[in-house]
């Protein structure tokens, strides 16, 4: 197999082509939702790295898997160019992401206010993927005002920061780690 180069000098000029070969600014809001869900899977890297090994880390792997589906789809200009069947989020995956938020959260006590970043390390990074998340359900919903995004995507992207808010009590759980919780001092 002949190795691929890593630089092209195609996007010297500001502008990349989308699945299909179509070429858009490298501002354009289709990048900026797909490069914040590259973003996102970079942080869950590092918080599978940080992981010990076992069903969480192995969860937030499949999850990075699917997110590589995610922007594939977010990459491809439906318009011009046929998703692929690869590209496609399905109502199965975004089960499969409620089913593990309800696992969790059936190991944890009842929220009785607010809870901030923090804790374990691995907690807060937890909160970090979720931000990062919400920004890149933000710029899926800002892509979704020029053009049709498939519900199941957006259910799936809205359900993952769900997800990193229960594993990152979760993890405070399994690590003894007190949550932090928001001292309301605008009482």
């Amino acid at each position: 197999m002949k190795k691929s180069l890593i630089y092209t000098r195609t996007g010297d000029g500001g502008k990349t082509s989308l699945v299909g070969g179509t070429r858009v600014p490298k501002t354009h809001v289709r990048l900026e939702a797909y490069g914040t869900v590259d973003e996102l899977n970079s942080f869950l890297g590092l918080l599978a790295a940080r992981l010990p090994d076992g069903e969480d880390k192995a969860f937030v792997q499949w999850i990075q898997d699917t997110l590589f589906v995610v922007g594939s789809y977010l990459a491809t200009d439906g318009e011009k160019t046929e998703l692929r069947k690869a590209s496609i989020v399905t109502p199965e995956q975004v089960e499969k992401m409620e089913r593990e938020i309800d696992r969790l959260d059936s190991l944890l006590p009842p929220l009785k206010a607010f809870v901030l970043p923090g804790g374990d390390e691995v907690a807060a990074l937890c909160h970090v993927c979720r931000t990062v998340c919400r920004r890149a359900e933000r710029r899926i919903l800002a892509l979704a005002e020029e053009v049709p995004v498939s519900g199941e995507l957006l259910a799936y992207i809205n359900r993952l920061s769900d997800y990193l808010f229960v594993l990152s009590r979760k993890i405070n759980q399994d690590n003894k780690k007190e949550e932090i919780f928001w001292q309301n001092c605008c009482k």
